[in-house]
C-alpha cells in the first residue's frame, strides 16, 4: 500500500502528463482524440479518487491501468501523437505503488495493448507512431528506475503492522518446518552430542562447549570426567579462540570457534598427536559442521524463545496491575463504606474480615506483578537475583529467609538462568504462602555448567495439593526445559525441601 507521499505523487504525476497532453491536443485543428483525453482524465480522477477517499482497493489494479492506458492511446494517436505520452504514467505509478517487478508488467502490457488495438482499428502502425510508442514507454521505464531507487531510500511513513506480518510468515516456516527437526532444539543435547561427536573423532580427556554471554563464555556442555582444573585451562583456550577467531592449539589440547555462535575446547590425551596439526584439525572442524548447524539453530529459536516470553510477562503484568488489581481495590473501597455504618456489630465484624481478606488479595496480585516483572540483568548473578527475591519476601511476610551463595565467575546461559531463578522464586513463594514457616533456608550454588539450588523450610511440609494449583507442575516444566532435575520431599524432622538440580548432558562417546 503506497504512504500518503507516494500518493500524492502519482496524483501529481497523472494531473501533470494530463495537462500536458491536453495543449498539445487542444491546440491542433484536429479534436479527434479529445475522447481519448476525456477517457484519461475520468480514470485517473477515479484512481486518485479511490486513495483519497480510502478504498485503495476498489482502484484499478496498474496492469488494468496499463491495458486502458494501452486503448485510450490506441484510439487517439492517429489524430495526435501527443496522446502516446500517457505511456510513461502506468509505469511509474506501478513503481510507486507496487515495486519494480509490477513496473515490468504494466510496460509489457501497454505496449501490446497499443501496439494490438492500434493496429486493428488504423490497419498500420506507422513509423513515427512507432518511435513515439518506444519513446514515452523508455521514458516511463527510466522515470519508474529513478522513482524506484528514491523509493527505496527514503523510510517514508512506517507501517506499524509490517513486523506482525513479518513474524506471521517467519512464524509459520517455523511450525512448518519443526516437524523435519530430526533432532530437537535443545540446546544442552544438541551440546551433549556436539561433544560427543569430537569424542568420536579425537582422543580427548576432556571436552567443553561454549556460547558467548556478553563479554564472557558460558559453557553449554562438558564431558563428565573434567575436573575443575580441566575446565579452567578449556576455559582459557576458547577465550583465545573467540578473541582471535581461529584454532588455537596449545601442547595440551586446542579450542576453534564452530558455527556462528559457539566455541569448542578440548584437552587430548597423552598419546594424541592430531591436536597438534592445524590441517587435521580443519578436517575435524568440517566433521563437526552439521551438528554445528544444529546447535545454532537451537540458539536462536532459544533467544527467540525467551523475548516472546519476557514480552508476555510484562503483557501480563500490565493487564494484571491495570485491570484485576485496580477492580479489586475498588471493592475494598465499596467495602470501607459499607463498614462505616454497619448495620449492626455482627455485620461489622464480618464486613471487617471481607476487608481483610480484600487487602490479602490485593498484595497477593501485586506480589504476581513483582513477580512477573522481576528477572534477572545482564550484569546481575542469578545468585544476586534470588537474594533480592528473598529479601522482598521477608520485608512483605516477615519470615526470615537466609540465602547462602556459592557461585563461580562464569555464568550459565540466560534462558537456563531464567528458568532456575522462576523455580526457585515459586519455592520460595509457596513457602511463604502455605508452610506456615518461621524460618526459610537457601542454597544457591553454581558452577557452570553444574548448578543446584535448595529451598528448605521448617513448615508443616508436604500438604495434599489444591485443584487449582499449578505451581508444583509449572516448576516441574522449567526444570524439564533445561534439562533439569526437580526434587520435592519432606524433611526428617519437619518442613519441607525443593531442590533443583542442573546437570550437563551426558557425552557417552570418547
Amino acid at each position: 500500500m503506497p504512504t500518503h507521499q507516494t500518493s500524492v505523487v502519482i496524483a501529481a504525476s497523472r494531473l501533470f502528463t494530463l495537462l500536458a497532453i491536453s495543449a498539445q491536443v487542444v491546440g491542433a485543428p484536429h479534436s479527434d482524440a479529445l475522447p481519448a483525453i476525456a477517457g484519461l482524465g475520468i480514470m485517473w480522477l477515479y484512481q486518485v479518487l479511490a486513495q483519497a477517499v480510502g478504498r485503495p482497493r476498489l482502484a484499478l489494479g496498474p496492469t488494468t491501468e496499463a491495458a486502458a492506458v494501452g486503448a485510450l492511446c490506441a484510439l487517439g494517436m492517429e489524430s495526435s501523437p501527443a496522446v502516446l505520452a500517457a505511456l510513461l504514467v502506468p509505469p511509474l505509478c506501478a513503481t510507486m505503488s507496487h515495486g519494480l517487478q509490477a513496473m515490468a508488467r504494466t510496460a509489457l502490457v501497454e505496449v501490446v495493448t497499443v501496439v494490438a488495438l492500434g493496429a486493428l482499428w488504423w490497419h498500420t502502425i506507422t513509423p513515427d507512431q512507432g518511435v513515439a510508442i518506444f519513446t514515452w514507454v523508455a521514458a516511463g521505464i527510466g522515470l519508474s528506475l529513478v522513482a524506484g531507487a528514491t523509493v527505496a531510500g527514503e523510510p517514508g511513513l512506517p507501517d506499524p503492522l509490517r513486523p506482525y506480518r513479518d513474524a506471521q510468515h517467519l512464524i509459520r516456516q517455523l511450525i512448518g518446518l519443526s516437524g523435519n527437526l530430526s533432532s530437537g532444539l535443545d540446546t544442552g543435547a544438541l551440546g551433549g552430542g556436539l561433544l560427543a561427536d569430537l569424542g568420536d573423532l579425537v582422543p580427548t580427556r576432556a571436552r567443553f562447549l561454549y556460547v558467548p554471554r556478553g563479554e564472557d563464555l558460558t559453557p553449554v556442555a562438558a564431558s563428565p570426567s573434567a575436573t575443575p582444573e580441566d575446565s579452567a585451562a578449556c576455559e582459557e583456550l576458547a577465550r583465545q579462540a573467540r578473541l582471535l577467531s581461529r584454532t588455537v592449539i596449545s601442547p595440551a589440547g586446542f579450542a576453534f570457534p564452530i558455527g556462528d555462535h559457539a566455541v569448542l575446547a578440548a584437552l587430548l590425551t597423552e598419546d594424541t598427536e592430531i591436536g597438534q596439526d592445524q590441517n587435521s584439525l580443519d578436517k575435524v572442524r568440517a566433521g563437526l559442521a552439521p551438528a554445528a548447524v544444529r546447535l545454532d539453530t537451537a540458539l536462536l529459536f532459544t533467544q527467540f524463545r525467551d523475548a516472546a516470553t519476557a514480552d508476555e510477562r510484562k503483557r501480563l503484568a500490565r493487564e494484571m496491575h491495570d485491570g484485576v488489581a485496580q477492580d479489586i481495590a475498588s471493592i475494598g473501597y465499596i467495602v470501607d463504606a459499607l463498614a462505616a455504618r454497619p448495620a449492626d456489630d455482627t455485620q461489622a465484624t464480618q464486613l471487617n474480615a471481607l476487608r481483610d481478606r480484600v487487602t490479602k488479595v490485593v498484595a497477593e496480585v501485586r506480589q504476581s506483578v513483582t513477580n512477573l516483572r522481576t528477572s534477572i540483568g545482564e550484569n546481575e548473578s542469578l545468585g544476586a537475583a534470588i537474594s533480592g527475591v528473598a529479601r522482598h519476601l521477608s520485608e512483605a511476610s516477615g519470615i526470615a529467609i537466609q540465602v547462602r551463595l556459592d557461585e563461580q565467575p562464569a555464568r550459565l546461559r540466560p534462558e537456563v538462568e531464567a528458568e532456575l531463578f522462576r523455580i526457585t522464586q515459586e519455592a520460595i513463594n509457596n513457602a511463604v504462602k502455605h508452610s506456615r514457616a518461621n524460618r526459610i533456608d537457601v542454597l544457591c550454588h553454581v558452577s557452570p555448567p553444574h548448578a543446584r539450588i535448595t529451598v528448605t523450610d521448617d513448615g508443616v511440609g508436604l500438604q495434599t495439593g489444591r485443584t487449582d494449583s499449578h505451581g508444583l507442575t509449572i516448576m516441574r516444566e522449567r526444570a524439564k526445559l533445561i534439562g533439569a532435575d526437580l526434587s520435592v520431599r519432606d524433611n526428617a524432622s519437619r518442613g519441607l525441601t525443593v531442590s533443583v538440580t542442573l546437570r550437563p548432558q551426558p557425552v557417552t562417546a570418547g
